[in-house]
């Protein structure tokens, strides 16, 4: 089977989520995406600590599609540098990662 991948990718408003989210579902670069609550975010941006609040969106995937996903997430994405995090998935539902599969290939 293949290798999968959850990816992360933050942005500031509700709306760009969904549309980060619904552009990588509809192009099957995701079987899913997830969006969370709002979270702050504290970083370094060109020398001083800022504050933020963000939402995060969770992509499942499978590590073929990496490339193609973060390429459309820099794409889309309006961050200069935008967060983009790929996790492995080591173990899951052999029934939910088939669905991965079948929801990220081209027929």
């Amino acid at each position: 089977m293949a290798d999968f991948l959850t990816v992360l990718t933050t942005t500031d408003t509700p709306e760009k989520a969904e549309a980060l989210a619904r552009g990588a579902v509809t192009a099957r670069l995701a079987a899913c995406a997830q969006i969370s609550q709002p979270v702050t975010s504290v970083y370094r941006w060109q020398g001083e600590i800022e504050t933020a609040t963000e939402w995060q969106v969770l992509f499942k995937t499978t590590a073929a599609r990496y490339g193609e996903l973060e390429a459309h997430l820099r794409e889309a994405h309006d961050y200069e540098t935008p967060e983009i995090i790929a996790t492995p998935i080591t173990q899951g539902g052999e029934d939910y990662l088939a669905w991965v599969v079948a929801q990220t290939t081209i027929d």
